[in-house]
């Protein structure tokens, strides 16, 4: 077990992000049990990922794909060290600075990221679709120096409330370059710049990532993250149940700033010397286009986008995809069931964390077992515990704790105490263990449904519902009810040819009655034209609990 030390001197002249950490007492335990996770006291992960690729004879190898971009390895690095020219040099940026960055996943985007990295500073992803106030939010909080940004998405940057002065564009148009001061024009800025930059000697635990969790409460938290946390992602999972290799492109659709697109689209495929599609374009039909159009092997999307995907695959040809990986929000066995029976692929699900970093529970292969997520990934250790935090046995719900070399730490932020226990991480969701050390997912911890005291998860009725012909999406909350405390309510978008009707809604109740327990159908049912998700696709309950 590891707790934090203060052993090897950081890189960082500012101190801001170590001093915000949270006490030592609060923090997880750390496990670092596999060879491959024994890493030296001094390590950038860029230089480790990027750099001894290019120094191994990678550097003519395809790393990176775009709308009108292939960058091989070598170019990759060209243009990370140049911006990192650019952020030491013209920026006045120094190591442990934050850096906001907001663009949409693109190879310049991917390459920013990186040299914030290499830099020595830390960088502070957003999602694209953040307006002016959220990220005047995360600006104060992580007290942003500098920003990098996407020309395109300039707007709210521009008004956001607490900016700082230096703000750099890139990809910025030919026709915007004319009226765009040079200093404040990436492109410009590093065309003035050598193609060659060394990587800072950061401390293995010096951090290089604040990540903001997407907002299902509606309450960001800012979430640390140590350059060793980086290799440990692309070393746990990739490694041990991908399994993927130098000649796998990979291609999906969670941002860059989320991250399990971060792990998935740029740092995993950087690992083992494979290439990547950034497309800007989300969509399902873009997403299967762009597999067919480039021959992708291994595909990185959430469950909402594989059910769509599923009614679509015949117009294309997907026998290059080996592997699709889903995350980000549970995966309901229907739509499990329909990619398979789509694509002859069986779907490798995972559950991650933003506190986590990446996916720490999953399985591939035979190791697949019907409604399980999986196992403990290798390097990871979980149990299911009660509202104590004692562990329970097999076939009890209860609260799912992890530990492994990845663990939360909050930027600053009293929320810790809560995540934290016993040097275990809480990730707020509701897990069954099997005898066989499977775990199956129940729900959010907060979304629980206790009626007539029952205790009914909401996914388990979801994913009844999304087997009925008529149903497209759908989401089921908790009622306020004086009799039973809680009635179960679903939220349904119909599939276009259906209407909402009474008799839609008792037809969709006497589904759900034969085939679950009839006192977990939906009491009530409300048809919508769409639900509330997040950028990254999940679903906020939230929202449903409010209407």
């Amino acid at each position: 077990m590891n707790r934090p030390t203060a052993a090897e001197p950081s890189a960082h002249l500012d101190q801001f992000a170590r001093q915000h950490l949270p006490p030592a007492d609060q923090w997880p335990d750390l496990v670092f049990d596999l060879p491959e996770l024994q890493y030296p006291s001094r390590v950038n992960c860029v230089a480790d990922i990027l750099d001894q690729a290019v120094a191994a004879g990678r550097g003519g190898r395809p790393a990176l794909h775009g709308e009108g971009i292939n960058w091989s390895y070598a170019e990759l690095q060209q243009q990370v060290d140049r911006i990192v020219n650019v952020l030491r040099g013209p920026m006045g940026l120094v190591p442990g600075n934050r850096v906001l960055l907001r663009g949409a996943n693109h190879p310049m985007m991917a390459a920013a990221v990186l040299a914030v990295l290499k830099a020595g500073l830390i960088a502070v992803p957003t999602m694209p679709l953040l307006r002016a106030r959220e990220l005047g939010v995360i600006m104060q909080k992580a007290q942003v120096q500098a920003v990098l940004c996407a020309h395109a998405l300039r707007e709210e940057i521009e008004a956001a409330p607490n900016r700082p002065e230096r703000i750099v564009w890139f990809n910025v148009p030919a026709e915007a370059q004319a009226g765009l001061a040079q200093e404040r024009s990436l492109d410009a800025l590093m065309a003035a710049q050598p193609a060659s930059a060394a990587a800072c000697d950061t401390a293995a635990d010096d951090i290089c990532l604040i990540s903001f969790t997407s907002g299902t409460t509606g309450v960001p938290k800012g979430t640390i993250h140590f350059h060793r946390d980086v290799l440990a992602i692309c070393d746990c999972f990739p490694r041990h149940i991908l399994k993927s290799e130098v000649a796998d492109l990979f291609i999906g659709t969670p941002p860059l700033a989320f991250t399990f697109g971060l792990g998935g689209l740029l740092l995993f495929p950087l690992r083992v010397g494979a290439a990547s599609v950034l497309l800007e374009k989300l969509t399902p039909e873009a997403l299967l286009q762009s597999i067919e159009k480039y021959r992708a092997t291994i595909c990185f999307t959430a469950p909402t986008f594989y059910r769509q995907m599923a009614a679509l695959t015949g117009k294309y040809d997907l026998s290059s995809l080996k592997k699709s990986v889903s995350a980000g929000e549970a995966l309901p066995v229907a739509t499990r069931e329909a990619w398979q029976q789509a694509t002859g692929l069986r779907m490798i699900d995972g559950i991650g964390a933003t506190e986590m970093l990446h996916i720490f529970i999953s399985a591939a292969g035979d190791e697949i077992r019907p409604g399980a997520t999986g196992k403990p990934i290798p390097g990871y250790r979980a149990c299911v515990v009660d509202k104590q935090g004692l562990p329970v046995g097999p076939g009890i719900v209860g609260r799912l704790a992890v530990k492994g070399p990845t663990g939360c730490r909050y930027l600053d932020d009293p929320r810790q105490r809560d995540y934290v226990l016993n040097g275990w991480n809480l990730t707020g969701d509701a897990y069954e263990m099997d005898a066989d050390g499977y775990f199956f997912y129940r729900s959010r911890t907060d979304d629980m449904i206790i009626s007539a005291g029952y205790n009914i998860a909401g996914p388990e009725v979801e994913d009844v519902l999304l087997r009925h012909p008529a149903v497209a999406e759908c989401g089921v909350v908790g009622k306020p009810d004086e009799e039973r405390g809680q009635v179960v309510e679903a939220h349904v978008v119909l599939k276009p040819g259906f209407e909402p009707s009474p008799g839609m809604a008792a037809q969709l109740q006497d589904f759900v009655k034969e085939q679950i327990a009839p006192y977990k159908y939906p009491r009530s049912i409300r048809f919508l034209s769409s639900l509330p998700r997040t950028e990254t696709g999940k679903l906020q309950r939230f929202k449903l609990r409010s209407t």
